[in-house]
């Protein structure tokens, strides 16, 4: 009996030992995962969470190396520049590397002039070989895409039309984006096509090409809907996303144009929301400024509007 008494206390202490462990391991398995959920909530929580601006916007009488590092110290990881453009090689490549200031992409600066849907075919050769030469400058730079307007729709230039000849071009130049492993991001600017998400959304898909896909300008869409919208259609599509705002009332009360003529994040862009709709789609990265830009001073209050808006 005693030998049995002496088991029994054993087997109840063993018992009450694993429950012990049990516990511990259990609160250290919640306690793991909730550190995780947080860890995951915090990388998600700012779907934009790089800031680049486009180079045209930083004024002043200084060289690249001085404009990399003016804006490198207003708290700016990037700078897009245009391509071709008529700046020193040499003089970018150090001024990126001396700053440290990353250059993310490019921007075709040919293909609104001479479009990739122009009836002239010497016409869209130009365009087509400036985005030659547009992925292979953005590879020397270490960037990642080149936005490219596809196509113009006017009234010498039909719907249909601007849809077939660009998709004819742009499939040739996909080699040499696989070749140069840069995307072509495509964006709507007021050209008249592509205008709702779900046709740009089947634009992008007919290509079957992970080299191709959306730069999603915020501003430039309201005109035709709702950005957060578009995010939740255009989805894994959207490889970057153009900071501006835009306002519905003076579109409606001063002109179309006079829309844009607000700051960031005192218009109708609904920054939340699109933060929102970026996190859902799984979107982290760069956000660019594309507004008038200026000296110093007028750089640091974009770049403050822009934490501000990045953190909703």
């Amino acid at each position: 009996m005693a030998n049995e008494g002496s088991r029994n206390a054993r087997h109840h202490q063993v018992c009450i030992m694993m429950d012990r462990r049990s516990f511990l391991m259990n609160s250290l398995g919640v306690a793991a995962l909730g550190s995780l959920g947080s860890f995951q909530y915090t990388q998600t929580k700012k779907p934009l969470n790089k800031k680049s601006l486009k180079f045209g916007m930083i004024q002043g009488d200084l060289t690249v190396l001085q404009k990399f590092q003016l804006v490198k110290d207003l708290g700016f990881d990037g700078v897009e520049l245009d391509s071709p453009n008529d700046l020193d090689e040499k003089e970018i490549l150090e001024a990126r590397d001396k700053t440290g200031l990353l250059i993310p992409g490019v921007v075709n600066s040919v293909h609104w002039k001479k479009p990739l849907s122009d009836p002239d075919p010497s016409v869209r050769k130009e365009c087509a070989t400036s985005m030659i030469g547009a992925l292979n400058k953005c590879k020397l730079y270490g960037g990642t895409t080149v936005l490219l307007v596809p196509a113009v729709v006017n009234e010498t230039v039909g719907y249909d039309e601007a849809w077939e000849r660009s998709t004819v071009e742009i499939k040739k130049l996909l080699p040499e984006a696989e070749k140069t492993g840069i995307k072509i991001a495509i964006e709507n600017v007021w050209n008249n096509f592509l205008i709702s998400p779900m046709e740009a959304a089947r634009y992008i898909d007919q290509f079957d090409s992970e080299y191709i896909g959306w730069y999603f300008d915020v501003g430039n869409i309201i005109r035709y809907g709702w950005p957060d919208q578009w995010v939740r259609i255009l989805g894994k599509r959207i490889l970057k996303v153009d900071i501006k705002e835009y306002s519905r009332d003076k579109q409606r009360n001063e002109g179309i144009w006079e829309g844009f003529n607000v700051e960031i994040g005192d218009a109708d862009s609904d920054w939340a929301k699109v933060n929102k709709a970026l996190r859902e789609v799984g979107y982290s990265g760069w956000g660019s400024a594309e507004v008038p830009g200026g000296d110093s001073a007028r750089l640091k209050e974009i770049s403050e509007r822009m934490d501000k808006i990045y953190a909703l």
